[in-house]
């Protein structure tokens, strides 16, 4: 039996004496749209930075493939796209530099590099910017950059962490779409997000995260079904209210 394809295996993230994360487990699949989602503070950022390998876990683990990603880093970070929350291209570089540069560190070839800018330029509407600075460009068209960028090496994971955040409605659902494209095309995406329009449109499954602990992993179209609702936004606002209810209780018995 093939093993899964990602599986967080209780995460701990201590900051001083908070824990951050808070014996996180998941499981996630080939070929799936997983939204983490909650409110700030809630862990969706330390989790995604956590596989995205780019900090450590007090304690835990992460196997891809059934394998512990701190046994073979190398192979999953190839494996491994990262579009972060706050943009961080090189202003120095043009866009199709900052692509090309991107590939390369990936041990692309030149050509292989360029020739897969040169797709990624179309597929993104990229083309018109392919020779300006990232300093020129609107926050819509640097996270399309981001994205491109994140894909140069054709990983079979992104995570995209708030990729729509503070952008127009409009561009939005730009990203929406080329999201929808890359779930269509067999890429497993992990996407952080509090739009709950947006994990409602996108998400295979979801992950509501609170303080740090999964307060409960479903597909969207069962939890509707579960609470008789048809928004993800009235189900979020009961289910805060009954933690709320349950923290009042626990406080005062």
């Amino acid at each position: 039996m093939e093993a899964s394809f990602l599986v967080i295996d209780n995460l701990i993230k201590k900051y001083n004496d908070t824990n951050a994360l808070d014996g996180v487990s998941l499981t996630i699949n080939k070929g799936e749209v997983f939204a983490l989602l909650g409110i700030n503070g809630a862990g969706k950022t330390t989790l995604s930075s956590i596989i995205a390998t780019q900090h450590p876990p007090t304690s835990g683990d992460i196997f891809f493939r059934g394998v512990s990603i701190y046994k073979d880093l190398r192979t999953y970070r190839m494996a491994l796209g990262f579009c972060p929350q706050q943009p961080n291209l090189d202003t120095y570089l043009t866009v199709e530099q900052n692509l090309i540069f991107a590939g390369c560190f990936y041990a692309m070839s030149s050509d292989a590099a360029k020739a897969r800018a040169d797709l990624l330029l179309s597929l993104y509407d990229l083309g018109r910017y392919r020779n300006r600075k990232i300093e020129e460009l609107s926050g819509g068209t640097r996270q399309r950059v981001l994205i491109a960028r994140a894909l140069m090496h054709s990983p079979e994971l992104v995570i995209l962490d708030e990729p729509t955040v503070g952008l127009d409605p409009d561009i939005r659902r730009q990203l929406w779409d080329h999201i929808a494209v890359l779930r269509d095309s067999g890429v497993t995406v992990i996407l952080t997000t509090h739009y709950l329009d947006e994990a409602e449109v996108l998400a295979d499954r979801i992950c509501l995260l609170r303080d740090g602990k999964v307060q409960l992993v479903c597909s969207v179209t069962d939890l509707k079904n579960k609470h008789d609702q048809d928004s993800l936004e009235e189900i979020f606002i009961r289910l805060s209210r009954q933690e709320k209810e349950k923290e009042l209780y626990e406080s005062a018995a």
